[in-house]
């Protein structure tokens, strides 16, 4: 009576029904993985609590949209559709924040499919993987080097061709000119470098030198504005 119940309007005799409890049994795992994939997102990372709350739920929403699916090539290709019209408006995320979600995609499908502790094996093991990577800081950048965004506010009569070349080779291992803007009624002309520092300790000293050659003006130093930094 119970399966009746959830037997779907559109269902005939010849098609089979998830019972109730292998619904719930995989629902539950799925709920459970998404628990221990948040916790180990978590470790040791700047986060925010809708993106865990989220993580902690997505392999059951992947979960239930696999059991409905059911091996039907026809709802299979509806979902497909569904899923690639769906479009983030959020502002995008990190390469760890991507691995994460994709690792919870992936353990919810495989509970869908009915392996729950193949399921829990994979979240547990990429997972931890993941978590001993963080804590060695794998592939940091072991020189120190650091990555910037630097923009510089000079006169309109400086010849920025050349000025801060020399500053640049004694603090920064790599820089580029992006961008060059005029501002304050083309009275001031404002430049944007991508510049890689030597270290962490040369950030002020360098801010110093080129204060000396742009004329005391405005000098921003920031995280670098570019993809590079995240993937």
């Amino acid at each position: 009576m119970l399966d009746n119940l959830f037997r779907g309007i559109f269902d005939s005799s010849l098609m089979s029904v998830i019972p109730v409890y292998q619904f719930l049994l995989c629902v539950g795992c799925s709920l459970a993985v998404g628990l221990i994939l948040a916790g180990m997102y978590a470790y040791r990372a700047k986060y925010t609590k809708s993106f865990v709350a989220t993580l902690a739920l997505l392999p059951a929403v992947v979960c239930v949209v696999i059991m409905m699916v059911n091996g039907n090539v026809g709802a299979g290709v509806a979902v497909a559709g569904t899923f690639s019209l769906v479009r983030f408006r959020s502002v995008p995320g990190s390469a760890r924040e991507i691995g994460a979600i994709f690792l919870a995609m992936a353990s919810g499908l495989i509970a869908g499919m009915g392996y729950l502790a193949y399921s829990a094996l994979f979240a547990i093991v990429v997972g931890a993987a993941g978590m001993v990577y963080n804590h060695f800081d794998f592939g940091a950048r072991r020189n120190g080097e650091i990555y910037k965004t630097l923009h510089i506010t000079i006169p309109e009569d400086l010849d920025y061709s050349g000025v801060f070349e020399q500053v640049f080779r004694d603090y920064t291992s790599k820089w580029e000119l992006v961008s060059v803007k005029t501002t304050n009624m083309g009275s001031l002309f404002r430049l944007t470098y991508d510049i890689t520092l030597r270290g962490a300790g040369v950030e002020k000293e360098l801010i110093d030198k080129l204060r000396c050659r742009n004329g005391n003006l405005e000098i921003t130093v920031s995280r670098q504005e570019t993809t590079l930094a995240e993937l």
